[in-house]
């Protein structure tokens, strides 16, 4: 086995060395809340004999071994690995694998890697960084922009739709202004009236 640790030390040291055989489906980055569960999911493009799963802890400075499962559903743990923590979905080869996380603890913040071997290499996938807090962030809130508040318009039945409405100036000082000529234009003929009714009683009272 020293061949493949060898090959996986260099795929560390060098980024995308080794990883086009496999493809991290999930973010590059979990955040998950303590006691809580998480899973990361493994899809593989060519046809393998088995995942093998690794955690890096940056805190330990220590690549882990943390299982490795077989197309045939057979899993493999590490060295003081809990198989009620981590548990492997996925049995054929060409289906996605997922590693699910329960009981999350501080202690398991660190990147995951999904990788398989060939021709005594291990091929890592991209990697999923996962960190475990005791209360999740809240989501930023969503500020409404206050409502501008718009004058009153004074709009009749008649003309609702009309932008300018029924007391618009344009309307009705025209209006008046008709109203005040045709009320000048009755001054002389109310006039005319006048004297001439009083022609007509004085000649009445004259005979």
């Amino acid at each position: 086995m020293a061949r493949p640790w060898l090959h996986l030390c260099i795929c560390l040291q060098i980024p995308g060395f080794c990883t086009n055989l496999l493809l991290s489906k999930t973010p590059g980055h979990i955040l998950a809340q303590t006691n809580n569960k998480t899973e990361i999911l493994c899809e593989l493009k060519k046809e393998h004999a088995g995942v093998y799963w690794y955690r890096w802890s940056q805190e330990r400075q220590n690549f882990e071994f943390l299982v490795f499962s077989n197309p045939f559903g057979k899993a493999t743990y590490g060295t003081n690995i809990s198989q009620d923590k981590f548990i492997v979905h996925g049995a054929r080869s060409r289906t996605p694998y997922s590693l699910q996380i329960s009981h999350l603890h501080a202690s398991d913040n660190g990147t995951y890697y999904c990788s398989v071997s060939q021709s005594s290499q291990l091929f890592l996938g991209s990697g999923t960084r996962l960190d475990v807090v005791d209360v999740l962030p809240l989501p930023p809130k969503t500020t409404q922009a206050p409502l501008s508040k718009k004058p009153l318009r004074c709009v009749t039945k008649r003309k609702a739709a009309d932008k300018k409405g029924a007391c618009s100036p344009l309307v009705w000082v025209p209006l008046v202004t008709s109203i005040l000529v045709i009320l000048l234009s009755l001054v002389p003929t109310a006039y005319r009236l006048h004297r001439l009714r009083r022609r007509l009683w004085l000649r009445i009272h004259r005979q």
